[in-house]
């Protein structure tokens, strides 16, 4: 009985689970969870869908990766994947390619209402690590920043800056980039997902400071690498409009 026991909890503490599996950057983390040895549970809108038939081809995961049916709004179906596992790699965010009529809707309540109920979700079943996939989109939108001084931990993007789109293009800070057939609406695309992740990522740790879950963040700028979906992703869509050349300006760089 003990031995079963240990053992029941040697798996529990392999087991963890990755929201939004299909993704980009979430792909590739459920694929090295794999090859370690982890047990993955994978979120993931529509299992059915095949724009995820790659994660049931990746290396050890018909034995180890468990796809659940899950949506950042419904706090039922995320409870039940996290269920057993001893961390989660939150990863799933709207990144918006282009415009969206109802950005405060698609953008900003999933990414916050979203990472709400992943950690409440955390904190019923006992979570003991929560990685918050955030962005330099929650740091580097700051005019009042030093221009000398390195932006660290204590620096956060002004959500009242990030809320003025109209005074982006002007700013000393990068420009998001801009799609010749969406340059209208590129600068409020940009800011409402930079507003996005510095409310989500300010939301996490005021949550877990008050409810004692342990929550670290990384914030990754743009990320480009072999695609493992069938779909491109919006980095990788960077890539392919320069080439194409509709892209009207890229200013140093991007963000995740």
């Amino acid at each position: 009985m003990a031995m079963a026991m240990a053992m029941a909890m040697e798996v529990e503490r392999k087991r963890v689970c990755v929201t939004g599996a299909g993704g980009f950057v979430a792909s590739w983390v459920v694929k090295l969870l794999l090859s370690k040895g982890y047990v993955v549970h994978g979120t993931v809108r529509d299992p059915k869908d095949e724009k995820y038939a790659h994660l049931s081809k990746l290396d050890r995961a018909s034995d180890n990766l468990k796809i659940f049916k899950a949506d950042l709004l419904d706090y039922d179906s995320l409870r039940t994947a996290i269920a057993g596992c001893a961390g989660v790699l939150h990863v799933a965010s709207p990144v918006p390619s282009s415009s969206v009529p109802n950005p405060e809707v698609e953008v900003l309540e999933p990414a916050v209402k979203g990472t709400l109920n992943v950690l409440k979700a955390c904190k019923e079943v006992k979570i003991r690590r929560v990685v918050y996939v955030s962005s330099t989109a929650a740091v580097v939108m700051n005019p009042n920043w030093p221009k000398d001084q390195v932006m660290d931990e204590s620096c956060w993007s002004s959500k009242e800056y990030c809320k003025a789109t109209e005074t982006l293009a002007m700013a000393r800070l990068p420009v998001f980039h801009c799609d010749k057939a969406d340059s209208e609406n590129s600068v409020d695309i940009h800011n409402w997902y930079c507003l996005s992740k510095t409310e989500a990522e300010s939301a996490a740790f005021e949550y877990a400071k008050q409810n004692g879950l342990d929550v670290v963040a990384v914030c990754p700028g743009l990320i480009f690498g072999p695609v493992l979906q069938l779909t491109l992703n919006s980095s990788t869509l960077v890539l392919v409009k320069l080439v194409q050349g509709t892209y009207m300006q890229l200013v140093q760089g991007n963000y995740a």
